[in-house]
């Protein structure tokens, strides 16, 4: 008898009783608070907008996977780069976090999640795309609904690209009478394509700008741009990034048609309570208000902001009586990502370093605090996301799981320096792009070039999660990470977990 794997689970949750909408906490028109709707059979389902409304918060709820649960792409990625090592614990917490971060990943300790989660997402995408032209709603809404969700199915994919390349597309529910242990891999240009037409289709549809704070956090016609020009970035398609980029940046340092606006203030990024700032092109919400707990941290019903704790100081602690202690009250966490020497040292000199690293060496010499070392500790870490004692949750449930400080996936310093990338670094718009970026933390121009903006997006985007990804496509990683094991032809996409492959026609990638 097959062994019942195939290419998502999800489908298994399909075929059996449906999609389960969980604790997704939306209100109507809003991403935050919906009631839970429990499970449901899809046949008798999306029969109205309140019911089209749940699957599509359903549908953005995989967002999720930038930075909830251990298994997010924050801290995974991260630890594969130059400027951070996996950290925790010890050199096994996290087999999948440990091996990526060396490059002896392999199919076996290679996290499914990664693989499963994002066509969990597809797979309610492509349930609500299938049902909802027969609800019963308003025209203009269902068009709205059916927009969205193509474009949050295209950024699904569109992960699933970066790190696996070779993957099956699927573009309608998967029925029990389907031969889903028989759905090959399709060709990566033709998935680029799909995703890039399902994106230029959904635009018209969209909402310009948010109409009010109930809004916030739903795809617009400026996140699509800013999305479909990422899209199109990592297809080579550069002169089409580069058109999608200017619509989203308007003239560099001012105000876009969308509303965008550099935040005058960069440290302002990463205080918790300053959510959607001009600035925030694709912003996942997190809360403390689903009140995660440990059996089901990870499972999608948790809405905490995982890489907080995840970053912070092991048994970290202000030494108390000491005369004018400056250093930060922090919660005590799990240590992973660790800041490089490489990346401290780069840094230097950059207004932007306070902000982005907390020195704890410095500290802790000082007799200030007091932290126990991690696993590849550098006594450096990531601030963006420390988590302070004055933002622990005040409601039920784990501390560590319910930090709410939201991920910002996309912003608007990123989206100028890949619009300047885009241009070959080259011209007088790639030249303001790059001006913008600097002046906005007080450094002063300096001459555009691809390298110039190589060296900005390390700065600005340090810990985002981005940088990984940035050195596959420059085709620079065999040179910046060849000490850590990663090898040219293999390294540039991970392995296919194991168990996806069992029984199916799915193949894995090469060299693993």
């Amino acid at each position: 008898m097959k062994n019942k794997r195939f290419i998502y689970k999800s489908v298994a949750v399909l075929l059996l009783t449906g999609i389960s909408f969980g604790a997704v906490s939306c209100d109507k028109g809003n991403l935050e608070d919906v009631k839970n709707t429990g499970t449901f059979d899809s046949g008798n389902y999306f029969k109205n907008e309140e019911q089209a409304f749940s699957g599509l918060v359903a549908t953005y709820d995989m967002l999720r996977k930038y930075a909830g649960g251990f298994e997010n792409m924050v801290t995974f990625f991260n630890g594969a780069s130059d400027d951070f090592y996996s950290g925790g614990g010890n050199s096994s917490d996290g087999a999948g976090i440990q091996g990526f971060s060396n490059y002896s990943i392999n199919p076996i300790i290679m996290p499914a999640s990664y693989w499963k989660d994002y066509y969990q997402g597809i797979a309610k995408a492509n349930l609500l795309l299938d049902r909802i032209p027969n609800a019963n709603m308003n025209d203009q809404t269902r068009k709205r609904f059916i927009a969205e969700a193509k474009v949050l199915r295209s950024l699904y994919y569109f992960e699933l690209l970066r790190m696996f390349r070779n993957i099956p597309m699927i573009l309608k529910p998967v029925l029990a009478t389907d031969d889903f242990y028989n759905i090959p891999q399709e060709d990566p240009a033709k998935v680029y394509a799909q995703i890039e037409a399902d994106i230029v289709s959904a635009l018209p549809d969209l909402m310009m700008v948010p109409s009010g704070a109930s809004e916030k956090g739903r795809i617009t016609q400026g996140t699509a741009h800013a999305i479909l020009g990422k899209i199109y970035l990592y297809d080579k398609k550069n002169a089409e990034a580069a058109a999608q980029f200017e619509m989203v940046n308007g003239t560099p340092g001012q105000t876009s048609q969308y509303g965008y606006k550099l935040v005058s203030n960069f440290a302002d990024l990463w205080k918790v309570d300053n959510k959607f700032t001009t600035e925030s092109v694709l912003e996942v919400m997190h809360t403390n208000v689903s009140n995660a707990d440990w059996p089901f941290w990870g499972s999608g019903k948790d809405e905490g902001n995982s890489v907080n704790v995840m970053l912070g100081i092991k048994s970290y602690g202000r030494v108390a009586n000491v005369p004018n202690n400056d250093a930060p009250d922090l919660y005590a966490s799990w240590g992973f990502n660790p800041v490089t020497d490489d990346l401290f040292n780069f840094m230097q000199g950059d207004p932007r370093l306070d902000a982005t690293i907390f020195n704890g060496k410095k500290f802790k010499e000082e007799g200030k605090i007091t932290y126990s070392p991690g696993y590849k500790d550098t006594g450096y870490f990531l601030n963006k996301y420390l988590p302070r004692n004055a933002d622990k949750s005040n409601l039920p449930g784990p501390t560590e799981l319910n930090f709410r400080q939201n991920y910002i996936a996309i912003r608007l310093a990123d989206t100028y320096l890949m619009e300047a990338e885009a241009l070959g670094g080259t011209g007088a718009r790639a030249q303001a792009l790059l001006d913008a970026v600097r002046a906005r933390v007080g450094l002063a121009s300096v001459p555009v070039s691809l390298q110039a903006i190589k060296d900005e997006r390390r700065r600005e985007l340090a810990g985002e999660g981005h940088r990984w990804f940035d050195l596959v496509r420059w085709g620079d990683a065999p040179a910046k990470l060849g000490t850590r094991g990663f090898k040219t032809g293999k390294n540039e996409i991970l392995p296919i977990p194991f168990n996806e492959l069992t029984n199916t026609v799915l193949k894995q990638n090469s060299g693993y």
